[in-house]
């Protein structure tokens, strides 16, 4: 599904080669957000993290 999402946004800046900027644009404003890089960046590693199994008694 991500290889689909890349594809067509690549094809969207073949169409319109002034989307770039804004793209650009969209992905500086997320980057200039600390808060929300980490929230991803958690996200992402908390689903490679294995799944730790309470103790029994």
């Amino acid at each position: 599904m991500r290889w689909l999402l890349v594809g067509a946004l690549l094809a969207l800046l073949l169409v319109y080669p002034a989307a770039l900027t804004v793209v650009v644009a969209i992905v500086a404003a997320v980057l200039s957000k600390p808060v929300l890089v980490a929230f991803a960046l958690g996200l992402v590693i908390r689903g490679q993290l294995p799944r730790l199994r309470r103790r029994q008694r």
